[in-house]
């Protein structure tokens, strides 16, 4: 038995008390074909894990007896890493916060969509799987090390030359279009590298503000802030002899740079709350949507970072550059959706695939796979046709010639965000995905709109 195939095995366990909510969730992940185990409490849960094993763990942050925080700090501090899902109807945000730096990979804030949680835990199955696994049945170059599809030859002289420096220690700065496949790129370095049997480890730079994100990097000590009830390893860490991804490195502040920048130079880092530095042994890769060096000249990054993470830099085009990698990435995302959704593999008209060489696709690799995804499932197992690959969410209406005239353009990129915003409930991360921009840039935009409305009224 594989790596892979003994992790899909593994069953889904559900820590919750409620039996209402046990039935339904049990009902909702196994209704998408995920073997699943429930317990009702956190030392249930514990003696579970310990015994068993699981693929991913779904637990109530309010359980009779120890809350599902303590049972998440419990299994961090016994060096398990499984990924932890924690739902609460009273969160807060200091809860989310204290959850997310205890490791958990997603906070829940019921009540939920069921689609909600089978979109998370298909996304952390999938990443977890293709960590495990570390090949993917791909065609092009070398498929199944790569894990990259591509016809495409100045992607094809990348991957020859990300896997001549594989075997350094350089660092690497991946540089790309959102959805275009850096982080595939990263774990096929890892993969090639004296450093395969170790950890690799990836931070989404965009993802938390700066202090949690500097916590997450460097860890640490027992007390060094409020909540901080027990030592925690950084990221830096828990990559130790492995690889590290930082990534859309863009993102981080030019305080945090600074921080990083000695790690990158002395190999040791600090824990909040030490005085003792920790010395490790890491192989770093940086991915960015931004093109660094603009960052540096306008201010906004540290120049001696991007010189000490760019020692190898690459570039990987848009889909739009590599037309010739599109017809089999649909093949390739048509048979996995089918595969995912029990259904039989399906054929696509010419006039579809056409159309497909055709889009833009401004969110690249990612968009198509999505829009295969989703004509899979309303092809209802027939041939994908130009009605179900042209299909689109609503869309606003584009402004009329005498908006455009009267209004100014930062009043209709305002008017877009808020629109956005509300069409996903006010989720900044949906919304920002939506937009094309990152959290923190939709963060500033908000903050901008607040304060030219007298701080009032603006923000949702």
């Amino acid at each position: 038995m594989t790596q892979t195939e003994w992790y899909d095995k593994q069953p889904i366990l559900v820590v919750e008390d409620d039996v209402h909510l046990q039935t339904a969730l049990s009902q909702t992940l196994g209704g998408h074909g995920y073997s699943v185990s429930v317990v009702n409490d956190s030392r249930e849960g514990l003696e579970w894990l310990q015994r068993n094993g699981a693929s991913l763990i779904v637990a109530d942050v309010n359980l009779p007896g120890k809350s599902g925080i303590d049972m998440l700090r419990d299994i961090r501090l016994s060096g398990n890493q499984v990924p932890v899902v924690m739902m609460s109807a009273f969160g807060s945000v200091e809860t989310a916060v204290e959850a997310l730096k205890l490791g958990a990979t997603e906070f829940l804030q019921k009540p939920f969509r069921a689609e909600k949680l089978e979109e998370i835990v298909s996304r952390i199955k999938s990443n977890v799987r293709e960590h495990v696994s570390g090949s993917s049945s791909e065609a092009g170059h070398d498929a199944e090390s790569v894990g990259f599809l591509t016809r495409n030859e100045r992607v094809l002289q990348t991957l020859k030359t990300l896997e001549t420096v594989a075997a350094s220690q350089a660092t690497i700065l991946i540089q790309g279009e959102s959805g275009t496949g850096k982080e595939v790129l990263a774990r096929y370095v890892h993969r090639n590298s004296p450093r395969a049997n170790q950890p690799f480890v990836a931070v989404n730079c965009a993802a938390l503000p700066e202090g949690l994100l500097e916590s997450e990097l460097f860890g640490y000590e027992k007390g060094a802030f409020t909540g901080a009830l027990a030592r925690r390893c950084g990221k830096f860490e828990l990559a130790h002899q492995g690889t590290l991804l930082l990534d859309e490195i863009g993102e981080m502040t030019l305080g945090l740079q600074a921080k990083l920048l000695r790690v990158l130079q002395e190999r040791e880092v600090d824990r909040l709350g030490s005085r003792t530095p920790i010395s490790v042994d890491v192989r770093v890769i940086a991915t960015t949507n931004r093109n660094l060096m603009q960052e540096v000249q306008a201010g906004r990054f540290r120049e001696d970072v991007y010189y000490r993470l760019s020692v190898m830099p690459v570039t990987i085009p848009s889909l739009r550059e590599r037309p010739e990698d599109i017809e089999m990435l649909v093949d390739h995302f048509a048979q996995q959706s089918c595969q995912r959704n029990g259904r039989p593999s399906v054929s696509i008209s010419e006039e579809a695939m056409s159309y497909l060489k055709t889009r833009r696709w401004r969110g690249n690799v990612r968009e198509l796979e999505n829009v295969i995804e989703r004509a899979v499932l309303l092809s209802d197992s027939g041939p994908l046709r130009m009605e179900h690959v042209t299909f689109e969410e609503p869309t606003l209406s584009a402004p009329t010639p005498s908006s455009q005239s009267t209004g100014s353009i930062w009043e209709m990129e305002r008017d877009l965000i808020f629109r956005v915003l509300d069409r996903h409930g006010g989720n900044r991360t949906h919304a920002a995905r939506t937009l094309g921009i990152s959290i923190r840039t939709l963060r500033n935009k908000l903050r901008e709109y607040r304060q030219l409305n007298g701080g009032e009224g603006l923000e949702p």
